[in-house]
């Protein structure tokens, strides 16, 4: 069992929601991730969502896009990826982490360190979820068993397009919990239709059992505290790398923590 299991039901215990920020490993350089991840779990953060940067992001608006270029020109690839969390982890034993990227880097991984490389060194990094954009779920069996067997969880995003057989496809297979895509399109694009979300979360809930997240679109504290009210965990992403891009110099870190503590405090309300 990876730690998002018990974190969740910890959570839901107290009656309170997960707060998921994702942050793109190495922006805005790889000097600052370390302490970008520190100061997120700080502000209250249960869980985060590292983004492995990758030229060809199609799930990706702008503001994640640039900071993902940002970071393939600091030379960050999956293997500095791990040396991060293993980093993270010399500190911080107890907060989960997701890594949220596409297939190419992990495939590329595996060339390079053998078939099971990237599962048994993401392990050992200290990775407890993985979500794979590009990895349908019928293409996964196996992926997700060598994922379990080392205690990580294989994490799906579902959309408002989905159909009631993706959905079952996901919950055979899924764990830790399932990420709700609320708009179609791409990160940061669009204006979220809470009632949308509200009425869309019981039926995935027909088919999947584990806790379902809701990200894309969520902004402010608001949005936060009325998704919330409704889904298990709330991730936030492109509001996050804006106030990172525009943090004074040496102030990222704290622009994160306030902004995460914020947030904490609309879904404790």
């Amino acid at each position: 069992m990876s730690r998002i299991t018990p974190v969740m039901a910890a959570l839901k215990s107290q009656g309170r929601k997960a707060l998921i920020p994702y942050l793109m490993a190495g922006y805005p350089d790889p000097s600052h991730t370390l302490s970008l991840m520190h100061a997120l779990v700080q502000g209250g953060a249960d869980i985060i969502e590292l983004g492995v940067p990758f030229s060809d992001p199609m799930a990706d608006g702008p503001v994640i896009q640039q900071a993902g270029e940002e970071a393939l020109r600091h030379h960050v690839g999956m293997h500095e990826v791990l040396a991060m969390v293993q980093d993270f982890r010399r500190t911080d034993t107890a907060t989960p982490i997701v890594l949220m990227g596409y297939a190419n880097p992990v495939e590329s991984y595996n060339l390079q360190h053998g078939q099971d490389g990237f599962v048994k060194d993401a392990a050992a990094a200290g990775v407890d979820g993985v979500l794979i954009v590009d990895y349908p779920p019928e293409e996964c069996v196996d992926f997700a068993a060598a994922l379990k067997a080392h205690q990580m969880d294989l994490i799906f995003l579902l959309a408002p397009t989905s159909t009631d057989l993706r959905m079952q496809q996901v919950a055979a297979i899924a764990s830790g919990y399932v990420y709700y895509v609320s708009l179609k399109g791409v990160t940061g694009s669009g204006a979220l239709n809470t009632d949308e979300v509200e009425a869309m979360l019981p039926r995935i809930r027909q088919f999947v059992n584990i806790p379902v997240g809701v990200g894309f679109g969520i902004r402010d504290a608001a949005t936060a505290r009325t998704i919330g009210q409704v889904a298990d965990a709330v991730v936030i992403g492109s509001k996050l790398i804006q106030l990172v891009q525009a943090a004074a110099p040496g102030q990222a870190a704290h622009e994160a923590q306030a902004f995460m503590h914020e947030i904490r405090q609309a879904l404790d309300a």
